[in-house]
């Protein structure tokens, strides 16, 4: 019997899907055309595979994560996994919490800082710029009318522009969504 996990950990799980995925060898032509533009190199997962049961909304689903968490300019990739971050501690997203944890340290190539996000949570003692990306994040997730002015304001005093806020707007609410898929079509298991 697999263990479901309910703690944040920067080992990313496996993620254990409730809905079949589609199987490769068998997919329909929709479903193999959708699956060109997944968001990554490496393999196919198996949560991509399951969203390919509708296949015309991966074929868009797909170009907005990778315009998002992808895109030149703006917030830089590893901040951008902040945002990520953020959102999945608040929706308690281990899987995803793990896997742009992960992303976020090989890219930064600065694992301390989320050793103490997940030890300390919003609140841990970070550089002020990756504190406010943070917390505005995570206020974001909470309770998106609560994220005001103030917020942006402390993001400008940390130096972000514009175009970096606006990245982070949508990287936060992307995850507020994809967790919530997450949760509802598999969960995260110890191997």
């Amino acid at each position: 019997m697999t263990r479901v996990l309910r703690d944040f950990t920067t080992k990313v799980p496996i993620w254990k899907p409730h809905v079949t995925p589609v199987d490769l060898e068998h997919a329909t032509s929709a479903q193999l055309d959708a699956l060109q533009v997944t968001p990554s190199n490496r393999k196919i997962s198996d949560y991509v595979l399951v969203l390919a049961h509708d296949a015309e909304t991966l074929k868009h689903r797909s170009p907005l994560f990778n315009g998002i968490m992808y895109n030149r300019g703006g917030m830089s990739r590893a901040e951008r996994e902040i945002g990520a971050v953020g959102a999945s501690l608040v929706n308690r997203c281990i899987y995803c919490a793990a896997v742009h944890a992960e992303r976020y340290s090989q890219l930064s190539k600065d694992e301390a800082s989320i050793g103490k996000i997940f030890a300390d949570g919003v609140d841990a003692e970070l550089e002020p710029r990756l504190s406010a990306i943070l917390q505005f994040a995570v206020k974001l997730s909470q309770c998106p009318p609560a994220a005001d002015g103030e917020d942006v304001a402390r993001l400008r005093d940390c130096g972000l522009g514009d175009e970096e806020i606006l990245d982070l707007v949508l990287s936060a609410s992307l995850f507020g969504w994809a967790n919530r898929l997450m949760h509802t079509l598999g969960e995260p298991v110890a191997e």
